[in-house]
């Protein structure tokens, strides 16, 4: 029985069948996983409270009222004072601005330098490869603390520096992963067929290895983050972050460690918002790799 031409014009009009995205199937997953959405929720409200700070705490983090020294918390006070009569709750809103902005930008510094010498050690192979890790070999030799320790002793005190002492230590995860992935990408057809068509290197890797590769670098990203925040709250515990009164949520715990027997909440607070800081961070970066997991991708 042959088709009629109306049969055969509706096939034609009829639309293609909707290509499912790996990005799109993530997606649903990630909304599935309750634990991802705290997270998120957990680090988009740390974002926020960083943005609006100068409406959730107007006075500023470094105003003083002497008579109000060392006040416990109270609904005038809703984390108490210090003992220059500061609000701990306004040193706490400004503090997740510079937690924020050195876990952030320490780990965007240290994965595009990462990923760089990655790509080319992955891409390249032969000497250059060998170069490279043996690099990552001296580098990862170094206990990580210990060498932004010696980096902060050596430049001072200071956000850029701090960030630098952290990323100095953080590429080296980002190198060896991207250099992974390209080592197991580099051999697949559509590079092959790329080559053939007389495609550079430089437009290889950023074109077809890299975008192939960015799943597991973002989960990467996000996990790397919460470390590099635990980085600059020891550094500034051990005096060696932000000089004051620039607040750093380290730098309040180490302040308000000497008091931690009676003003508590001192020490307490910057605690919490540490601890709650890594978790949200935590639980979003494991529900990005559940998520982009590729073999689930069509599950």
């Amino acid at each position: 029985m042959t088709a009629t031409p109306i049969a055969l014009n509706a096939i034609a009009a009829s639309p293609a069948p909707r290509r499912r995205s790996l990005y799109r199937d993530a997606w649903r997953r990630f909304l599935r996983n309750r634990l991802a959405l705290i997270g998120l929720t957990i680090v988009a409200l740390i974002v926020f409270m960083a943005i609006a700070a100068p409406l959730l705490a107007p006075n500023g983090y470094d105003h003083q009222v002497y008579e109000n020294a060392y006040l416990f918390p109270s609904l005038a006070h809703p984390m108490g004072t210090d003992g220059l009569g500061r609000e701990v709750w306004h040193r706490v809103v400004y503090g997740a601005r510079i937690s924020l902005l050195v876990g952030v930008l320490s780990q965007v510094w240290a994965y595009v330098v990462g990923v760089a010498l990655g790509a080319l050690a992955g891409f390249r192979g032969g000497r250059v490869d060998y170069l490279i890790m043996r690099l990552v070999d001296a580098m990862a030799a170094f206990p990580a603390l210990l060498f932004a320790i010696l980096v902060m002793s050596a430049l001072g005190g200071g956000l850029w520096q701090l960030m630098l002492a952290i990323g100095l230590t953080n590429w080296i995860t980002a190198c060896r992963l991207t250099r992974a992935q390209l080592l197991q990408l580099r051999e697949s057809e559509y590079v092959t067929a790329a080559r053939a068509t007389g495609a550079g290197s430089t437009h290889i890797v950023l074109t077809h290895l890299l975008p192939n590769a960015l799943s597991p670098l973002i989960v990467g990203l996000t996990m790397g983050i919460p470390a590099a925040i635990f980085a600059e709250a020891g550094l500034s515990f051990l005096g060696l972050g932000l000089n004051p009164p620039i607040p750093s949520w380290g730098q309040m715990v180490s302040e308000g460690r000497e008091y931690i027997n009676y003003y508590w909440y001192m020490a307490v607070f910057p605690a919490l918002s540490i601890a709650l800081m890594m978790l949200g961070f935590t639980w979003l970066g494991d529900g990005l790799r559940d998520a982009l997991d590729p073999r689930d991708a069509y599950g």
